[in-house]
């Protein structure tokens, strides 16, 4: 019985599809082995698409809503499903492996036994996976960058849904949780820590509102949310989102492990597949060549040309403005960039946009 619920959910999982989709294979019933027991694997399987109170995941299982309720606030706990309120209910979902279940597991920062125990698996999931196909090759971004705004020059346009201030006057609650992206490396090696602060991922919103609830972060003011955002700038992160209009989280991410920089970075050209719709222009007459903008670009984009001043590959530049923010002589500002398209309103815009760059 264990084992086909398991195989139950791989096929499930295969068909939710997301970065990483279930697949048969030894790494995955190892993983899931130790994500789910047997009775959460045969309610995750229950959920439909969307969000559902209990009672329909219930009655999907022809079981008492009591016991099918308290399992999945279990499982919303652990980060295996989601949960939100609306009108005195609770509604829950069934979330992909990425984005969803994996990010969960270490938003929390902590280092229990059975972090230190997932941690490998997911990573031994992975590899396999990306091991086993052929790169992934983007032909539309899924993700975008918000740049650093105080850098952008004056006299260029600068849209609400470029700006990370407006998201955060907009939205309550707000939440801020752990890079589950290094927390994950560091879990697996202790010695893998690029040094760059962690508790720095954002969730607006219901989104937030689920990290609080689950304590898988915890709820912070405006005015801290800046000061996260400032802390992220002053130590080059990126900042990166779901590419719509409308989000629910921020990322600051690193070069070296966060998976949407490292995504962006597998495709010939970074720059055409994640960018802010921003590129840096160096003032050379304030330029001293000291090369700190060149060592803070998280994608290579910059190099020295033959008069010793930054030469900026378009192909590689992602408009993040880590550049522009490390530069103590103001030599470098960020203005726009022709052909970046506009990002999607909402998640069903995002979809198809998705679906007609693959025709």
């Amino acid at each position: 019985m264990a084992k086909k619920v398991y195989h139950d959910l791989c096929e499930i999982l295969s068909k939710r599809g997301g970065t990483y989709p279930g697949k048969d294979i030894p790494e995955f019933y190892a993983l899931v082995e130790e994500l789910f027991t047997p009775e959460e694997a045969a309610v995750y399987n229950a959920i439909p698409k969307g969000f559902h109170p209990a009672e329909t995941i219930a009655k999907e299982m022809r079981k008492e809503v009591n016991e099918v309720k308290s399992i999945l606030e279990d499982m919303a706990n652990k980060g295996l499903c989601t949960a939100g309120s609306m009108g005195g209910a609770t509604f829950y979902s069934a979330p992909v492996f990425v984005p969803g279940i994996f990010e969960f597991q270490f938003m929390r920062g902590t280092k229990t036994e059975r972090d230190k125990k997932l941690a490998p698996l997911i990573h031994a999931y992975k590899a396999a996976l990306d091991a086993g196909r052929s790169a992934v090759k983007l032909t539309y971004p899924i993700n975008r960058v918000i740049p650093v705004n105080k850098k952008i020059e004056v006299g260029n346009t600068v849209r609400t849904y470029q700006q990370v201030a407006s998201y955060i006057d907009k939205y309550q609650p707000l939440s801020v949780s752990t890079c589950f992206c290094r927390h994950e490396a560091k879990l697996i090696d202790e010695k893998d820590d690029c040094r760059k602060p962690d508790e720095v991922c954002m969730q607006f919103g219901m989104g937030a509102q689920f990290v609080i609830d689950r304590k898988m972060g915890r709820q912070i003011s405006k005015e801290e949310a800046m000061e996260v955002l400032n802390k992220a700038e002053e130590a080059g992160l990126v900042h990166a989102a779901v590419n719509r209009q409308e989000i629910d989280f921020l990322c600051n991410c690193c070069g070296c492990h966060c998976i949407i920089l490292k995504t962006a970075l597998s495709q010939p050209k970074p720059g055409l597949i994640l960018n802010s719709g921003f590129k840096p222009r160096h003032d050379r007459d304030l330029c001293t060549s000291c090369g700190t903008c060149i060592d803070r670009c998280p994608t290579q984009a910059l190099a020295m040309d033959n008069e010793d001043k930054p030469k900026l590959n378009l192909d590689r530049c992602i408009g993040c403005g880590a550049c522009a923010t490390g530069c103590a002589f103001d030599a470098v500002t960020l203005v726009e960039r022709a052909g970046i398209l506009a990002p999607p309103m909402d998640q069903k815009a995002l979809r198809e946009a998705i679906k007609a760059s693959q025709v």
